[in-house]
């Protein structure tokens, strides 16, 4: 979505641009799948922020495409109403609505004592009581467990103790990552648009077919290495070919930079090498089931609770969302790596066993569709989160451009991180950073016009003793 963005604003603002694509198709993470004879998207489904302050809110509306509303809620925690879900235990009786909606609130509240973690260790470390073992920032799972440690008080048992698990494997999703890797201190830095949760029922495709009408997109060219020279760049793909031009923006996940599959030359920056290193990325995955005949509950949602979030599993509707005989089982984290290692009839086998525990009767699929984000070679990860011990401004430092090399993509979105939205506004801007310094370097930058009428003597002067 960057990447195609940025060439759209940069092709549409009359320069001559080159998308250069590895895959065989366009979209990245975005991947809607047509083999069942009707749209499922394989990544990104959602429109987080069903509003108009979202950058692809005007452009999903012009297209016309329909959004099934999974939730009024902004919050990280309850993506979706808790009234859309059936959760199960492991015996396949049904968990009392009122218990899910009880551990829900106080999992928000427990959250909400154990985010205050982060400010009781910093108040100790100034007065030099702090414990050895306690640290500025710390995991969600260590900070939830510290919670439990002081306030005995507040520790579930029994099928309680277990929906809290399953409340943790949520929020494991949301993240793409296990409990004990997500940070306490940035884990609620992004913004949350209004609107709630709007899942895309014809799938992302249209969007990126659409911004790809006219552009001169070399699908099968993989990157390899990337030559600043002081006059330009030299973009060099797989098969040997070359590309020279006046800038280039690198839209590749941070799965990718992080592999060293790109060289650059010459090497990037120190802080743009740690802002690479240090920013998490996660792992979240789809086992889609095309069934028959629907036999399950009419919610959007079918959630397994379990002793542990990594033994948790949770199914996606969409019959009830898109009218399809459709359920996708979406595994996160280490579970998600440990499947990502099973052939896709395994991985489907295991997703329907999941399941045939809450639905005995349940009938076998008729067809499947399984993602493999971690271990493709053009991702090797879903999205980016905030890792333990590490500033929530590294997708800042990774977005800065680097002479005329500029970057895009999710992980360098401060505001929405990990988000459709957050990779599309990245790419504008990206493109416009980009377009300002091409007009620039062949002095067709008009300063002039903007400003005619008005005191220009105003505007700082950029000084540095560097």
């Amino acid at each position: 979505m960057a990447g195609i963005a940025a060439a759209r604003a940069l092709y549409d603002a009359s320069f001559q641009v080159v998308l250069l694509e590895s895959r065989e198709r366009l979209g990245g993470r975005i991947h809607t799948d047509y083999s069942f004879g009707f749209p499922v998207d394989l990544g990104a489904s959602w429109l987080h922020g069903v509003c108009k302050e979202n950058p692809l809110a005007p452009l999903i509306g012009k297209l016309g495409l329909p959004l099934y509303r999974t939730s009024e809620d902004n919050s990280v925690l309850y993506d979706h109403d808790l009234e859309s879900y059936a959760l199960f235990d492991m015996e396949g009786n049904q968990v009392p609505q009122e218990l899910v909606t009880k551990v829900g609130k106080f999992f928000d509240m427990i959250l909400q004592e154990a985010s205050h973690l982060i400010f009781v260790v910093i108040f100790l470390m100034q007065t030099n009581h702090v414990r050895e073992e306690f640290t500025e920032d710390m995991s969600i799972l260590r900070a939830l467990s510290i919670v439990f440690e002081r306030k005995p008080e507040l520790r579930l048992e029994g099928l309680s103790y277990k929906v809290l698990q399953w409340y943790i494997c949520r929020m494991e999703g949301w993240f793409a990552a296990d409990a004990d890797a997500i940070s306490l201190k940035c884990w609620d830095q992004e913004v949350l648009l209004p609107g709630g949760h709007g899942l895309m029922v014809r799938g992302y495709q249209p969007v990126i077919n659409t911004l790809a009408k006219g552009l001169d997109i070399r699908l099968g060219h993989r990157v390899t290495k990337i030559v600043r020279q002081y006059n330009g760049v030299k973009v060099t793909v797989e098969n040997g070919k070359t590309f020279v031009a006046d800038a280039a923006i690198v839209a590749v996940p941070l799965g990718v930079l992080k592999a060293k599959s790109i060289t650059f030359e010459p090497k990037l920056p120190d802080w743009k090498e740690a802002a690479i290193s240090d920013i998490g990325v996660g792992i979240e995955n789809k086992i889609i089931l095309h069934f028959k005949n629907v036999f399950w509950p009419n919610v959007e949602f079918l959630g397994v609770v379990a002793e542990t979030s990594y033994g948790c599993s949770y199914f996606l509707n969409l019959h009830k969302a898109a009218g399809r005989p459709v359920l996708v089982y979406m595994p996160s984290g280490q579970l998600a790596k440990d499947i990502e290692k099973m052939s896709d009839e395994a991985a489907a086998n295991f997703a329907f066993m999941q399941l045939k525990r809450i639905l005995p009767d349940a009938s076998s699929p008729i067809q499947y569709l399984v993602s493999h984000w971690g271990s493709d070679i053009d991702t090797l990860g879903s999205y980016s989160y905030d890792a333990v011990g590490k500033p929530h401004d590294l997708y800042e430092r990774l977005r800065v451009p680097v002479d005329n090399l500029f970057f895009a993509g999710e992980a360098t979105s401060m505001l929405y991180t990990g988000s459709v939205h957050g990779a599309f506004s990245t790419g504008m801007m990206a493109a416009e950073d980009c377009r300002m310094r091409v007009l620039e370097r062949y002095g067709e930058l008009d300063l002039f016009q903007p400003v005619m009428g008005e005191d220009v003597s105003v505007i700082p002067l950029q000084i540095s003793r560097l």
